[in-house]
């Protein structure tokens, strides 16, 4: 076949004899390159974190967002303080106290938004109850209003057990008193202590709730200042909650637990999974490529060789990623595991011929200029598909993609160049040995098996293919940006619990209006859907009914009295030991008898548990000594009374509440629903758990009928996901083409360009059919998958076809050869390099690795197995040729 390349090669075969005769300035002028490179790249190299803003502005979900981001700027970049407690008022002040100490430090810098902190909702809480709510609170204030009186006088633990005691002695006579609650809080204070936990009583659950909780919860948002001059620009706020949370002993003295997410946690958090998970993938897969390759070389000489090579070009792509784009984000952080993964390729090929030719024992340079020769051809051909392959991504819509192909596109130019430079150099002083060459390997044994039923292989691959298409309806696209990252984060962990319920859920979709009434006419809109649980604008700030609400409020504060909200000294327990057991042993014989006498009222279980604690908290006692008692007894005191102040002074700044409109609404919370263009915000809240894709679907969709401009995170990454499928679409397209017609170009034969296409196409629809059906969805990260195995894998084909066209081999003398040995190891050390990522914490890599290390075996099978039998039907006359005469 006439070489149309002949200028080219000789230039190719020149360049190769140059590095191998000036090796040494050749190696030393490599260096010297790379030290400058490295330097630069670690000073100059950034990271970008945010997935969505890797989309064209032009999109409308990026418009929409622009718009909601210039109007309320509040709702963005902002992280989310998620503090739970055993109680209310524990919670409460934590988060108060928290909050503050913020406020006051420099490192905290931003705005701090604590909603059920402000005095606005202090003074005004009561109004956003119902009525009957307050009715109940009106009650059940007017009942405590003895017993609060009473240890407003005298604050001891002694003093609320007689309380107590008095109380179940009037229901002994007959009297109607609900102590249900009180008698089981008591109960569970006692029972805590006398385990050596801790669970005060709370007064305001006493007072307001039916709907007992476990633990209650304050949130804290912050829209801090980041430095994005740093790789991780919210480590140092992140660092300073934490220092603050440590610093007040949240936990200590309000059995308070911090947790921190929200948009920047989780950026954080998928950055250092991200980060980490590079690291430790690239170091596992130059591990396995470098085993691979001592399996393939048998030399360590050679496998120094590639190594190097490897390095140097990976350390140039670094500086060219940091000239050409600056960055890195969360998807070319990638790109330094993907390039050792296919590095090595050109040199494999070059290495082995080299070794295959070495047995005849001739001069290193003739060696190297007939191996160069063989496999040149085939290794532009392959530099320059598999960089179109990645080249393809840049002009869609998707930059984080984009920037991956632009990075490793070129990438894999300079990997051509640099391993057609370093490995002649260093052949100069670690040849490869000829004792390296190996007959086979085993994927050649095993496919050498069927090539005795061409006919059968190809039945069999036309069925597997007609099954596989048979997937196509059911893939799937995993919208959620949650599912990428590391689901053991406690970001994340967070998050995902917040979204499990809807009245907490973080995911909202937001609607600017250009007006308060199209927002009130909007919130009656969307409160009819289904999929919407509820509705909030401004105007949800104004309670309803006011005039009665104010009316019951006066009526609390007037039946209460000035004497309800006395201050409560601060007084010790004065009463001793025996004292204290006195009391004790008094209201558990109280309580004895009124369960004795009315065991079927309804207060009779609490008495009978709370009588039960008594009687273990007694006996505990009697085995402890003095000391150990007193404290004991102090801890449950404290438990019992430590909450009722705060409790009495948030109530009675509840009980002045006044008339509320929008324009009496605080300013703090005015901007965060009027901006000052003008705009109205209305929340829709999804009525499920949008964590769900299908939920997240029906949820923007059904509110984009009526509010095509909804943003909010919900939104973004739906519309997203859409943007990303229809960017891959295009890459994958412009891939298929871009490598049509440079196989066409230069292998100048339709039938060759079709033989190196069909295995491609066979294993990406394979690689398709596994995320079926071993439920591995598409994603932000992975759905590169198939367009860069389009450029990676075709390398495999176009090597297997140019040997067998250009040698004028096929079945078992092709699959022996030098070729297909070193597509065998460089299809391997490419799935040791993908196959890596899996390791990742960050679940996108892991999941684009997996999808890259399938693709990449799929593509192994169909080159050694349906490709040869494909060759070999359609050489059947050349077949006889080569029988009698294989080729070296």
């Amino acid at each position: 076949m006439p070489n149309p390349y002949s200028n080219s090669q000789r230039l190719f075969l020149g360049w190769i004899e140059f590095s191998y005769r000036h090796a040494a300035w050749i190696l030393l002028t490599m260096l010297l390159m790379v030290v400058i490179a490295a330097g630069y790249t670690a000073r100059n190299l950034g990271i970008y974190t945010d997935t969505a803003d890797m989309l064209s502005e032009d999109l409308p979900f990026r418009v929409n967002l622009a718009r909601f981001n210039a109007s309320f700027p509040q709702y963005d970049e902002t992280l989310l303080l998620v503090l739970d407690a055993p109680t209310p008022e524990q919670a409460h002040q934590a988060a108060t106290r928290l909050t503050t100490f913020l406020q006051a430090d420099p490192a905290s810098s931003g705005e701090i938004h604590h909603l059920s902190g402000e005095e606005f909702f202090q003074i005004n809480g009561l109004l956003y109850n119902d009525l009957d709510e307050l009715a109940q609170l009106a009650d059940r204030l007017s009942a405590a209003q003895p017993l609060i009186a009473r240890i407003s006088r005298d604050p001891t633990l002694h003093a609320f057990l007689e309380v107590l005691n008095e109380a179940i002695e009037a229901l002994r006579t007959g009297r109607e008193l609900e102590l249900t609650a009180i008698l089981r809080d008591v109960a569970t204070t006692l029972q805590a202590n006398e385990s050596g936990t801790r669970q005060p009583l709370s007064w305001q659950v006493l007072f307001q709730e039916d709907d007992r909780k476990t633990s209650y919860r304050e949130f804290i948002t912050l829209k801090p200042e980041l430095d994005f001059e740093q790789l991780f620009p919210a480590e140092q706020i992140i660092s300073t909650i934490r220092d603050a949370a440590r610093a007040l002993d949240l936990e200590g003295q309000y059995a308070t637990r911090l947790r921190i997410t929200g948009d920047i946690a989780l950026s954080h958090e998928e950055l250092n999974s991200a980060m980490h998970g590079a690291q430790d993938a690239g170091v596992i897969a130059l591990i396995g490529v470098a085993v691979i390759l001592l399996v393939a070389l048998r030399s360590i000489g050679s496998v120094i060789t590639v190594l190097v090579s490897l390095m140097l070009g990976l350390m140039l792509t670094a500086a060219f990623a940091t000239v050409a784009v600056g960055h890195l984000n969360l998807i070319s952080i990638a790109f330094a595991v993907l390039y050792i993964g296919l590095g090595v390729d050109y040199a494999i090929h070059l290495l082995l011929r080299y070794a295959e030719l070495a047995k005849d024992h001739r001069p290193g340079t003739e060696i190297l200029l007939i191996a160069g020769r063989d496999t040149g051809r085939s290794l532009i051909i392959c530099a320059l598909t598999t960089a179109i392959g990645f080249y393809a991504f840049t002009p869609t819509d998707y930059s984080g993609i984009a920037e991956l192909g632009v990075i490793s596109g070129t990438g894999m130019l300079i990997s051509l160049v640099v391993t057609l430079t370093v490995v002649p150099a260093l052949q100069r002083f670690l040849p490869v040995k000829p004792e390296a060459h190996h007959t086979r390997t085993i994927a050649s044994w095993l496919a050498t098996r069927w090539l005795r039923q061409p006919r059968t292989v190809l039945l069999v691959t036309l069925l597997a293919t007609l099954a596989s298409a048979a997937t196509l309806p059911y893939v799937q696209f995993d919208h959620n940006l949650l599912n990428m990252n590391n689901p053991k984060g406690e970001a994340v962990r967070t998050f995902r619990e917040l979204l499990a319920d809807k009245d907490q859920t973080p995911w909202f979709g937001a609607i600017p209006v250009h007006s308060l009434e199209k927002a009130e006419q909007l919130t009656r809109e969307l409160t009819q859907l289904p999929e919407v649980d509820k509705v909030i604008s401004i105007s949800d700030f104004v309670p309803a009914q006011q005039t009665e609400k104010l009316a019951l409020i006066d009526d609390i504060a007037l039946t209460l009295g000035p004497d309800f909200f006395a201050e409560i000294p601060q007084r010790a327990d004065t009463h001793s030991i025996e004292q204290q057991q006195a009391i004790l042993e008094t209201l558990q014989q109280s309580l004895e008898r009124f369960v004795a006498e009315r065991p079927a009222h309804p207060v009779s279980p609490a008495a009978y548990e709370l009588g039960t604690a008594i009687s273990a908290l007694r006996s505990h006692l009697i085995a402890m000594n003095p000391p150990q008692a007193m404290a004991l007894l102090e801890a449950i005191n404290h438990d019992l009374l430590g909450l009722l102040p705060d409790s009495l002074e948030r109530l009675q700044k509840a009980l002045t509440a006044d008339t509320v409109d929008i324009q009496t609404l605080p300013e703090s919370l005015r901007v965060r629903w009027q901006s000052a263009t003008g705009d109205y915000l209305v929340l829709a809240y999804p009525a499920s758990n949008i964590d769900d894709n299908e939920a997240l679907r029906r949820f923007v969709r059904s509110v984009q009928q009526h509010a095509p401009q909804v943003s909010g995170t919900p939104a973004i990454i739906l519309e997203a996901g859409e943007a990303v499928v229809n960017a891959f679409i295009q890459a994958f397209s412009l891939a298929l083409i871009g490598a049509v017609f440079t196989l066409l170009w230069l292998l100048r034969s339709v039938t060759s360009t079709v033989l190196v296409l069909v295995p491609l196409l066979l294993a990406a629809l394979f690689t398709v059919t596994a995320t079926v059906v071993f439920h591995i969805p598409f994603n932000f990260a992975n759905i590169i998958a198939l367009p860069l195995l389009l450029g990676i894998g075709i390398d495999s084909s176009i090597h297997l076809v140019t040997r067998s066209r250009h040698h004028h081999l096929t079945g078992h003398s092709l699959l022996h050869t030098s070729t297909a040995r070193a597509i065998f190891y460089s299809a391997m050390s490419t799935m040791a390099g993908f196959g890596s990522l899996t390791f990742s914490t960050h679940l996108g890599t892991a999941s684009m690795g997996l999808l890259l290390a399938i693709g990449v075996f799929f593509i192994l099978i169909c080159v050694f197995l349906i490709l040869p039998n494909l060759l070999q039907v359609l050489d059947r006359p050349s077949m006889t040729i080569n029988k009698r005469k294989p080729s070296a």
